[in-house]
């Protein structure tokens, strides 16, 4: 214990003498010296370091993470669970419709009405093909209040062979039509049941055509079509029409230009005009060209082209030429929903007792044929998809046209035997005139899915004559709807509603310069023809994948309206038929 203490007292007093000696060094060597401050000190960003957040290590033993390894053990369990093996859903597969070449459909209605129509397509081979249709529509007529018989029939048929090959495909047709109708809108403001006594009529029309069209690949012509038709009727009238033309992509420099050559040749008479015996000849020769050239940018497509027309009229041995413009283009303003387009374009329309029998089949067989020259017809209007199952088009236009077909009722012969059927005020001639036509209107169309579809239109006419009074029968409107709807896979059903505005008509007596019959004598009266609704509609039943049967209701409104003037229509309408599908 002793020892311990010595210890402790003698390390004491050691540190005690250490000490003191320091202090003693320092008070030797201290600097008394004064310390001028001249700047307090600024630190700047230069003076900072940045700690590195991973420090390098100058340590010559580095530790390392040693690796641990872990081990499970396992004893196996029995088990009697078995898993079962995976199945695919099964998705309900909705078996394809049986698709068929050939149908034939026959109905029966009021008004003692027969409906038909047969389609015809055979295979031959796998290049060579057959086909060809026949329809038949056809009605006693029983119009009230008519003085005279109001029956007719329309028969249409063709026949067609066609091959498809590796170069080049083609097709032939031949067909014929025969129609029989009556000229029975006698004005009864100036006939009786006593004038038309013993009065036929009746008048027929018949005709027959030849034609074809043939495609080419890789070939300096693209396509090509032609067409003869000869048509006429039981008053002594004929007329011959030959139409052919050429389509071809034309490679001119690095351009690309398509043309098309028209060749169109018309030639026909009447036995005799409306007053008198005297033979009435017509006929034309005219030759076209129509080159184009097609630009496309991004969202913008245009055409610009132009055509040239030369025509020689036979009759009068008169030759003109014709310029007209050509050019159309549209752009993509917001990709598929609005679509601006536009143009102004031209041509020659070649007028044929043809196609005036098939606008009004009341016409007389004493018509002056001559071609119309329209001058440029421009438009513009906007088109698009307001949603992915609705599109819209709205659309305006300004057309100028010289010597245009206006169809206008022939007036009473004043003074003259009424020799001939269609003197009773009861057919039409036709007018030319120089008219402008402004009109607008749109188009809206919803597919809601593929079993219900429906259109609508309408547009709205305003109509400048330079010689005649009035526009004859055009109308200031005309709007349309459609409607189908496949209810299920046995019952469809639609509809189809149409509205036809008013039309200027004119009714009355003939003027003729003679000092016996004045003109006081002979007053023409302007008619103004009421706008028509018109409602249809049809329903049908499957009855397998062959057989179908429907029905379908005519002018559902009932309204006696007058198409032409003096010739009201049929009223409400019913008709009953079935369909079969065949293949040979």
């Amino acid at each position: 214990m002793r020892k311990h203490i010595q210890i402790i007292v003698t390390t004491l007093c050691l540190l005690t003498t250490v000490f003191s000696w320091a202090q003693e060094r320092d008070k030797d060597t201290l600097d008394t010296n004064v310390i001028n401050v001249v700047k307090p000190y600024t630190p700047s960003i230069s003076d900072a370091f940045k700690v590195k957040e991973t420090p390098s290590l100058d340590d010559d033993v580095t530790a390392t993470k040693k690796d641990i390894e872990y081990n499970i053990f396992s004893i196996p369990v029995a088990s009697t669970f078995t898993p079962a093996k995976g199945k695919a859903a099964v998705l309900d597969k909705q078996k394809a419709p049986k698709l068929y070449d050939n149908y034939a459909s026959l109905g029966f209605g009021s008004y003692t009405s027969i409906l038909g129509e047969v389609y015809l397509n055979h295979a031959i081979s796998r290049t060579e093909n057959v086909g060809g249709y026949f329809s038949h529509h056809s009605s006693q007529g029983g119009i009230d209040d008519l003085l005279v018989d109001d029956n007719f029939y329309d028969t249409k048929m063709q026949a067609t062979y066609g091959q498809n090959n590796r170069d080049m495909s083609w097709n032939v047709n031949l067909g014929g039509l025969h129609q029989m109708y009556n000229w029975y809108g006698l004005d009864q403001l100036r006939f009786t049941e006593a004038d038309a006594q013993g009065l036929d009529v009746g008048h027929t029309f018949y005709g027959v055509h030849v034609g074809g069209d043939v495609a080419f690949e890789d070939s300096y012509v693209d396509k090509g079509t032609v067409l003869f038709r000869y048509f006429g009727d039981d008053n002594g009238s004929g007329e011959n029409h030959f139409n052919a033309k050429i389509s071809s992509d034309i490679a001119i420099s690095d351009f690309e230009i398509n043309a098309e050559l028209t060749i169109d040749y018309l030639g026909g008479s009447f036995d005799r005009n409306y007053i008198t015996n005297n033979e009435l000849k017509y006929g034309n020769f005219n030759i076209g060209l129509a080159p184009t050239y097609q630009l496309i940018q991004e969202d913008l497509t245009l055409d610009l082209g132009v055509t040239l027309v030369y025509l020689n009229d036979t009759e009068a041995g008169d030759n003109k030429f014709y310029v007209y413009p050509n050019i159309s283009a549209s752009y993509r303003v917001v990709d598929e929903l609005v679509i601006a387009y536009g143009g102004i374009k031209g041509g020659l329309i070649q007028n044929t007792y043809y196609s005036f029998a098939q606008d009004n089949p009341f016409v007389s067989p004493t018509l002056g044929i001559m071609p119309t020259d329209q001058q440029y017809h421009a438009f513009l209007g906007l088109k698009g998809k307001i949603s992915n199952s609705m599109g819209y088009n709205i659309k305006g236009a300004y057309i100028a046209e010289n010597d245009k077909a206006l169809f206008r009722n022939n007036l009473i012969p004043f003074g003259f035997d009424l020799n001939e059927t269609y003197q009773y005020g009861n057919s039409f001639g036709v007018v030319y005139d120089n008219v402008s036509t402004f009109s607008f209107g749109g188009e809206l169309n919803v597919d809601v899915n593929r079993n219900f579809t429906l259109s609508l239109a309408a547009d709205y006419f305003i109509y400048d004559t330079k010689y005649e009074a009035e526009a004859w029968n055009l109308p200031n409107l005309k709007a349309s709807l459609f409607m189908d709807y496949q209810i299920s896979d046995k019952w469809f059903a639609g509809a189809s509603l149409f509205y036809e505005g008013e039309r200027e008509a004119l009714s009355g007596f003939q003027t003729i310069d003679n000092p016996l019959f004045p003109s006081l004598l002979n007053p023409t009266q302007q008619v103004t023809l009421d706008g028509f609704f018109d409602a249809n509609a049809h329903v049908g039943y499957h009855i397998n994948d062959r057989l179908s049967v429907y029905a379908k209701a005519n002018n559902i409104a009932g309204q006696n309206y007058q198409r032409w003037v003096n010739y009201p229509v049929q009223g409400f309408q019913a008709l009953a038929g079935a369909t079969y599908k065949f293949d040979f």
